[in-house]
């Protein structure tokens, strides 16, 4: 029997990018419930603060663009670093950018808990492989 993924969370600006993993989620049978969508760090942080107390509103899996207004990818992190003693729940996250910049590849390697850097866009592929890969606490690339 495969597991289902509960939520999937996506923390993008980009209208495109969204409709684009809303359509790659919907097609993966591995996927069953919930896709939260934010267009920001600071929306998905009021989230995450107000499903702290229960496993059912938090997601699964966070994709993480760098680049976005209010509050940036990396501002997301320096925050979600402060709360994440407290949620219920392990959080796989995935930056998910257009940035293939060096620097930026090894500045989320100083965030603990971070699974991947992915380059945008992915494939349905990808996404499945992330959706069914197991929960590891450590760095997933090199």
């Amino acid at each position: 029997m495969i597991k289902k993924l509960h939520t999937l969370c996506l923390v993008d600006d980009d209208i495109i990018h969204q409709f684009i993993i809303k359509k790659l989620a919907n097609s993966i049978k591995t996927y069953s419930e919930e896709l939260l969508i934010f267009g920001n760090g600071e929306e998905a942080i009021k989230h995450l603060k107000s499903a702290s107390k229960t496993t059912e509103k938090l997601p699964d899996i966070l994709l993480l663009d760098l680049n976005m207004p209010i509050m940036d990818g990396w501002e997301f992190l320096n925050e979600y670093m402060s709360i994440a003693p407290s949620l219920k729940k392990k959080i796989r996250i995935y930056i998910l950018s257009s940035s293939d910049h060096p620097e930026d590849i090894e500045k989320a390697k100083e965030y603990e808990g971070i699974s991947d850097y992915l380059i945008k866009p992915i494939t349905e592929i990808q996404l499945s492989e992330l959706i069914e890969r197991p929960f590891d606490n450590s760095l997933l690339y090199t």
